[in-house]
């Protein structure tokens, strides 16, 4: 893995924790959805950032969360995801 690899890893982890912040009935709210912007990673380089909330099938009702995070003028990219079931 690259060093660039591991900027765009820690990256996507911190956008992940972000994204599963959320309160359950939020993130009801806005599955689907997806967004993607610009930002700038540490180093000061452009990426661009994409977080996804779809619905799992498996178990039935949980959402799928997921962050890229990718350089473009690199052609390289990260991926986190967390799997997040209903309150029981």
């Amino acid at each position: 893995m690259a060093v660039n690899d591991d900027e765009l890893r820690v990256m996507a982890e911190e956008e992940l924790a972000s994204a599963v912040s959320l309160k359950w009935a939020e993130i009801r709210r806005v599955t689907p959805w997806g967004d993607t912007f610009e930002g700038f990673a540490p180093s000061g380089r452009t990426v661009e950032i994409e977080r996804r909330y779809i619905w799992a099938h498996d178990p039935v009702g949980a959402v799928l969360v997921e962050v890229e995070v990718r350089d473009r003028s690199n052609r390289t990219g990260v991926e986190a995801r967390a799997l997040l079931a209903p309150p029981a």
